[in-house]
């Protein structure tokens, strides 16, 4: 069964965010704004995701809820 991946793609810099919420961006693989992974969607990945939600586009849409 294949799994299920997520498009991820940074829109906002960590520029004067806190250092946790940069980490979270780098174990994203995400470090400049524009760019894309593809990554597992997991609850820890959603997880992290929730934590820098302004900051990313998940498959071309906003994280609004904790439920995405």
């Amino acid at each position: 069964m294949a799994k299920k991946t997520l498009q991820i793609k940074q829109t906002g810099s960590p520029i004067g965010r806190k250092e946790d919420q940069q980490a979270t961006l780098r174990g994203l693989g995400l470090n400049r704004i524009g760019r894309e992974r593809m990554l597992e969607d997991s609850p820890c990945i959603r997880g992290m995701l929730f934590k820098v939600r302004h900051l990313v586009l998940v498959n071309g849409e906003r994280i609004t809820s904790k439920e995405f």
